[in-house]
C-alpha cells in the first residue's frame, strides 16, 4: 500500500510548539527550514508512487520521507547506518521533512529499505527528476537571473581500485573462473589445474601486485596468453558466453590483444593503441581512462553567476545543468546538450563562459542558433611572432567583407564562392612589401590573392577579441566555477565516491548537485534577512518583542494563578481550574 502524506495541509496546532523560540529560529534559517516550506512538497512522490500497489501489501513509508533521505544522504555524505541513524534521532532531519509523530514506521527504516528506494530512484533514472524539480523550484523562489553561467567539468572517481594492466588481466580472469566454478561446475573441471592454481585464490591472486618492473612485459604476455586460452576454450558454450564475466574477457582480449590471421596466437597492443574507452577494472565496467584526470568520470556543472560585486551576497549562484559522462568523454560534445536541457526547463543563458575546449566554432555556430552566445577563447595555434601578419590583422567591415591590409592597400577584388573567399591585391604593392614573408597574401598568376573561409574569419576575429581589455574582464567570471568545484567536493565528497557504475555515480552525482544548491540557497536568504532587505530587519525584531510580550504574560498570569489559589484556601473554598 502506498503512503503518502499532505504536506500543503495546515495543522490546526503546531506540531513543533515543544520548541523553544531560539531553537526554532534556528531551525527556521538553517537548510532544514528550506527544505521543509520550499521543496519537500516539490518531490517528486507521483514518480515513485508507480512501483508501489495500492491495494495490496504492507504500506510504504512516507514517500515524501523517502525521497528527502536520499537528498540529505548525498547531500551529507553519509553511509547507509548513518543515515538511517540521522532520520531515528536528528531533530533538524524531522523538522525538513515535516516528520510529526514518534512512531518508528514514521522516524526509522532499515538499511534494506533504503537500498530498495535507492534502487528504484537510479534504475528508472529519477535522479534527474529530483534535481530539476529542486532547481527549477529554487530559481523560482530565488528569482535567479539565468542570462549569465558558466561550464566547466569536473573528474570523479567510483569506488574501485586503479589497476595496471596486468592487474586488469588476472583480476578478470578471476572473477570469471569464481563465477564459472559457482554457476557450471562440471565445465569449470574442464580448466587446466595449472590456470585454477595462478588465479583463482586470493594468495597466488597478489603475487601478480609483486611482478618487478623487469619482468612486466613477461608476466603481461602469460596473462594474455591464459586469458586467450580461456575465450578459445569456451567460445562455443552458450551459457558460458552468455556470462557477463566472459563478456568482460572478450572484452578485454579486443582492447588489449591482437589476435592473429590464424586465430591460434596473440600479441600484447602497445600502450598507445588502447582505446581510452577500455577496461579499467573488472568490478566497475563503465569507468573508463582521461589522458589528463585518469580513470574514472566526468560531471559536467553549469551554474548561473552574479556580475554585480555589490550585490552578489544576496544573488544566488545556481548549478542550473548536471550530466555525469565517462573520462573519456570529450568537452566539446557537452555544450549543446547543456545548452539544449536548461533552455527546456526556462534556465537558457543568453551568455555562456567556458574554456577553450567547449569554444570550438562548430558550438559556437549551434549555440548561437539557440539564442546563446559563448565566450571562450579560440582554440590557437603557436604564440604569433611579433612580425608575422595573421587574418586578423587585415581591416575588415560589418559585413565581414576585408577592406584593406594591415598597410593600408585596398584589395583590387574579391570573390565568393559558398563559405570560401578570394581577395585580390595589386602585386606592385605586396612584392615591395617588407612582410611578403610572413603575410597569408600569396602570389598568383595575375594578382597576389589571400584565401580564407568563414570559419577562418570568424576564429581570427575571436583571437583579435581575446587580446582586448573587454574580453579579459568579461571571462574573468569563469575562474569562478573552480570555487564551485571544490565546493561540490568539500562538502559532499563528490571526487571520491562509495559505488561503482554509472547509474549509480551519476545518481550520487546529482544528488550531491541538489545538495549545494540548498546549501547555497540558505546561506543566500540569511545573508539577505540579515542585512535587513526582504524582510531582513524589521521581521525578526518584531517576532522579538511579541515573544518578550508572551512572557511577561505567562508570568504575570502564574503569578495570579497563585493568589487565587492563595486567595480560595483562606476561606475553605476549592479553587476552580484556571486555564
Amino acid at each position: 500500500m502506498i503512503h503518502i502524506k499532505n504536506h500543503r495541509q495546515k495543522d490546526l496546532f503546531d506540531p513543533w510548539s515543544f520548541l523553544s523560540p531560539k531553537r526554532r529560529e534556528l531551525l527556521d534559517q538553517s537548510w532544514a527550514g528550506l527544505f521543509k516550506k520550499e521543496l519537500l512538497c516539490e518531490l517528486p512522490v507521483e514518480k515513485v508512487a508507480l512501483f508501489f500497489n495500492d491495494d495490496f501489501g504492507r504500506p510504504t513509508k512516507e514517500l515524501h520521507t523517502m525521497l528527502g533521505v536520499l537528498i540529505l544522504q548525498q547531500a551529507h555524505d553519509l553511509t547507509d547506518d548513518e543515515t538511517v541513524n540521522q532520520l531515528a534521532f536528528n531533530i533538524q532531519w524531522h523538522y525538513a521533512l515535516n516528520i510529526t509523530e514518534e512512531s518508528d514506521s514514521a522516524k526509522y527504516i532499515c538499511p534494506k529499505t533504503l537500498w530498495n528506494m535507492r534502487s528504484i530512484v537510479v534504475d528508472n533514472d529519477l535522479d534527474a527528476t529530483l534535481f530539476e524539480r529542486m532547481t527549477d523550484k529554487l530559481a523560482k523562489v530565488f528569482k535567479v537571473d539565468t542570462t549569465n553561467q558558466r561550464l566547466d567539468s569536473v573528474h570523479i572517481k567510483s569506488n574501485m581500485r586503479r589497476l595496471g594492466r596486468i592487474g586488469i588481466f588476472s583480476s578478470s580472469i578471476n572473477k570469471f573462473l569464481v563465477n564459472l566454478k559457482r554457476g557450471h561446475q562440471e565445465l569449470f573441471d574442464m580448466i587446466d589445474e595449472g590456470i585454477i592454481g595462478k588465479y583463482l585464490s586470493e594468495k597466488s591472486l597478489q603475487c601478480f601486485s609483486m611482478v618487478k618492473p623487469s619482468e612486466s612485459a613477461k608476466t603481461l604476455k602469460s596473462v594474455s596468453a591464459d586469458l586467450f586460452d580461456l575465450v578459445e576454450q569456451f567460445k562455443d558454450y552458450s551459457e558460458v558466453k552468455a556470462m557477463h564475466s566472459y563478456k568482460l574477457l572478450e572484452r578485454i582480449l579486443k582492447e588489449q590483444c591482437n589476435v592473429s590471421d590464424d586465430g591460434k596466437t596473440v600479441a600484447v597492443k602497445k600502450p598507445k593503441e588502447i582505446p581510452s574507452d577500455s577496461l579499467q577494472n573488472p568490478s566497475d565496467p563503465d569507468a573508463t581512462y582521461s589522458g589528463h584526470k585518469g580513470q574514472g568520470y566526468q560531471v559536467q556543472v553549469m551554474e548561473t553567476y552574479c556580475q554585480d560585486e555589490d550585490t552578489k551576497e544576496e544573488g544566488l549562484n545556481l548549478i542550473t545543468h548536471i550530466e555525469v559522462e565517462p573520462a573519456h568523454e570529450s568537452d566539446a560534445n557537452a555544450l549543446i546538450p547543456a545548452i539544449e536541457s536548461s533552455k527546456e526547463r526556462g534556465l537558457a543563458p543568453a551568455e555562456l563562459l567556458a574554456d577553450t575546449l567547449y569554444g570550438s566554432d562548430e558550438n559556437c555556430q549551434k549555440a548561437k542558433e539557440l539564442g546563446v552566445e559563448v565566450v571562450s577563447p579560440a582554440k590557437g595555434t603557436k604564440e604569433k611572432d611579433k612580425n608575422s601578419i595573421t587574418l586578423s590583422d587585415f581591416e575588415v567591415s560589418e559585413k565581414g567583407d576585408i577592406v584593406s591590409c594591415p598597410r593600408s592597400h585596398v584589395p583590387v577584388r574579391s570573390k565568393t564562392r559558398k563559405t570560401r573567399h578570394t581577395v585580390a591585391f595589386d602585386s606592385q604593392h605586396c612584392s615591395t612589401c617588407p612582410f611578403q614573408g610572413t603575410c597569408p597574401v600569396k602570389q598568383g598568376k595575375k594578382n597576389h590573392y589571400l584565401r580564407y573561409t568563414d570559419k577562418e574569419m570568424r576564429l581570427a576575429r575571436r583571437r583579435a577579441l581575446e587580446q582586448t581589455e573587454a574580453f579579459k574582464e568579461r571571462y574573468r567570471w569563469r575562474s569562478g566555477v573552480e570555487a564551485t568545484m571544490s565546493e561540490y567536493d568539500k562538502r559532499t565528497g563528490v571526487k571520491h565516491l562509495r559505488v561503482r557504475g554509472f547509474k549509480a555515480v551519476r545518481f550520487c552525482a546529482t544528488l550531491k548537485a541538489v545538495g549545494v544548491n540548498i546549501f547555497r540557497a540558505t546561506a543566500v536568504r540569511n545573508a539577505v534577512n540579515n542585512g535587513g532587505t526582504a524582510h531582513g530587519g524589521t521581521l525578526p525584531a518584531l517576532i522579538h518583542a511579541i515573544y518578550v510580550v508572551k512572557e511577561h504574560f505567562v508570568m504575570a498570569w502564574g503569578q495570579l494563578k497563585k493568589v487565587f489559589i492563595l486567595f480560595c484556601h483562606s476561606y475553605g473554598h476549592s479553587p476552580v481550574m484556571v486555564a
